[in-house]
């Protein structure tokens, strides 16, 4: 929806703050914020470290400042009147009054009100739950040096269940949350007051959701986010995209016409290949690279910060040992993350990486995606990083600001991966990078979607076919097609109709909601399109936890049995539910 009043001063805060910081708006930056103030949805696509995350959101908070300002304006105009209306009817007595002095009235206007926003303006929504808090930092640091009167707060995984329940009933002006998180939202009751004030949606990382049923199920949120507010705009943020008309399509939704906006920025990658002393020797496959640690030590430098990527948990635990061994006099310099680590390690480490206390850090895929870690000088791949756009979103960890040159080093764990990185250089030569397309048409993860509606405010099928069909994955499903679905969640469909836990929703004068509580409480515990094992958290035997690994590699051992996690040698003493 596009403002009433000039464009200039809306952004006169958003450039205040930015003088303060002696920054100057890059021009794509305040491109954004202009066509998201004219109404516009689109996608921004500029080199990591560019500024993104204040392109995205700088134009919706300038719009709630102007909303803010406009009732102030109002209720110090009322205040006027007021006092005005009171003077006239005391001025007759004042006029008698001539042996007194006159009395001083205070004027409304000369105090600006503090008007505070009421209603949830904006979802961000990220892929990982670990970059919410960067993000929420980042937002944060503009409200809270300007004191505007805007309120931020997370929703994930992560987030305490009585943090939850308050913003069930008061929900923050910016809510920065996961795909997932939003579905549980869109389960409980009242959806349409909650998301009344919605007037923005950012995607971040869009390049990471998109190809995915995570992206599917993100599509299918906003068609419905959209289907109750329609002035709801959308803007998703990559900097590793190949398609980029296909992407803002997915993004925005197949009812408005989207904006690309990219810039002239040049981000330099150099690239140096860590080589063994003969190739003749080198294996042709499945090997961790660890014959190659001494030559990493040899070409890289304790005192700059470095991350080294890898492809599983597993080789960064090996990885992170023969480090270790070589270096045991920067013992404290070095760490260890990925995704079985406990979370308050994983928070040490990664404070420890931003203050420069920890230099060298084994990480997985878990620090790969939008992180800010200004500190980091150099970034190392050990093994294939599987597609042009990873290696960049990873090289992008370094030098992480506008301009900055990132350097990465790559190390070959077998003779194969020589071409490959080649390939990697003539494509990153060439601008290439792959493209992600939306799926077609998931049937499994629409079904999850029906029912998280039905266990909200229920839904009509049209209006909500109509909704579903405005989404890139779904553009060409049939009335046949979701009429089988429909019966499949009301009667299990022609194999499963005998079986009461399978018929999920009923439906009553063309409204389908849940059929049970029961259904309802089971369905609510299972949102999400990520499949995997069950975690098992692991701890010491007097009680400190230590993290977690899959169900289906605890049930393999027995007691005595010794593995490895956070870099240490674990036995295991007893297993308890």
């Amino acid at each position: 929806m596009a403002i009433a009043f000039p464009l200039v001063s809306i952004l006169t805060p958003i450039h205040d703050w930015f003088t303060q910081q002696g920054w100057q708006p890059l021009a794509f930056q305040s491109e954004t914020w202009q066509a998201y103030l004219s109404g516009k949805s689109g996608l921004i696509q500029v080199p990591t470290g560019s500024g993104k995350t204040y392109a995205a959101v700088m134009g919706p908070m300038a719009q709630m400042l102007a909303a803010a300002n406009q009732v102030n304006q109002a209720n110090r105009i009322n205040k006027a009147n007021e006092a005005n209306k009171t003077n006239k009817a005391n001025k007759t007595n004042k006029a008698n009054k001539t042996n007194k002095t006159d009395e001083k009235t205070d004027n409304p206007l000369d105090k600006p009100l503090l008007q505070n926003i009421k209603g949830l303006q904006l979802l961000y929504i990220t892929p990982l739950r670990s970059l919410s808090r960067d993000i929420e930092a980042s937002i944060r640091r503009p409200i809270d040096e300007m004191g505007w009167p805007i309120t931020v707060a997370s929703r994930t995984g992560d987030t305490t269940a009585s943090a939850k329940r308050r913003q069930i009933q008061q929900m923050p002006n910016i809510l920065i949350t996961t795909p997932e998180s939003l579905a549980v939202l869109l389960s409980y009751k009242h959806s349409l007051k909650r998301f009344s004030a919605l007037r923005g949606v950012i995607l971040d990382e869009w390049h990471e959701l998109m190809a995915s049923k995570r992206g599917t199920q993100t599509e299918l949120c906003l068609s419905h986010l959209r289907a109750l507010n329609p002035a709801v705009q959308t803007w998703a943020i990559s900097a590793t995209l190949g398609n980029l008309p296909e992407a803002a399509a997915a993004a925005t939704g197949l009812s408005s016409t989207p904006m690309i906006i990219q810039s002239n920025i040049q981000r330099e990658i150099v690239i140096t290949s860590v080589l063994p002393t003969s190739v003749d020797s080198f294996p042709w496959a499945g090997h961790l690279g660890l014959h190659m640690f001494e030559a990493l030590v040899a070409a890289l430098d304790i005192e700059r910060s470095t991350l080294i990527f890898v492809n599983t948990r597993s080789q960064a635990e090996r990885w992170f040992q023969a480090l270790s061994f070589a270096l045991p006099e920067h013992e404290q310099a070095l760490a260890l993350h990925h995704g079985s680590i406990d979370f308050e390690t994983r928070l040490a480490i990664e404070a420890g990486l931003k203050s420069g206390a920890i230099k060298w850090v084994v990480c997985t895929s878990s620090l790969d995606l939008g992180v800010d870690f200004q500190p980091v000088e150099r970034v190392v791949q050990i093994g294939s990083a599987k597609n042009l756009a990873r290696l960049l979103q990873r090289a992008g960890r370094s030098a992480h600001l506008p301009g900055g040159t990132s350097e990465v080093f790559f190390l070959p764990t077998h003779a194969l991966e020589l071409l490959e990185i080649s390939a990697f250089r003539r494509g990153l030569a060439a601008g290439q990078i792959e493209p992600r397309h939306s799926l077609n048409k998931p049937y499994d993860v629409l079904i999850q979607h029906l029912v998280t509606l039905a266990c909200g405010d229920g839904f009509t099928a049209p209006e909500t076919l109509a909704a579903v069909q405005k989404t890139l994955s779904y553009q060409r499903l049939t009335s046949a097609e979701f009429d089988w679905i429909l019966d499949f969640l009301q009667h299990g469909g022609q194999c499963l109709k005998a079986y009461p836990r399978y018929q999920k929703l009923v439906e009553k004068e063309g409204v389908y909601s849940i059929a049970t509580p029961q259904i309802a409480r089971l369905h609510k515990l299972s949102i999400g399109t990520i499949t995997g094992n069950q975690q098992i958290k692991i701890a010491y035997a007097k009680g400190r936890q230590i993290g977690t690994v899959e169900e289906s590699f605890v049930s393999r051992l027995k007691k005595g049995d010794v593995f490895f996690l956070q870099a240490g040698s674990l036995s295991i003493f007893r297993s308890k539910i």
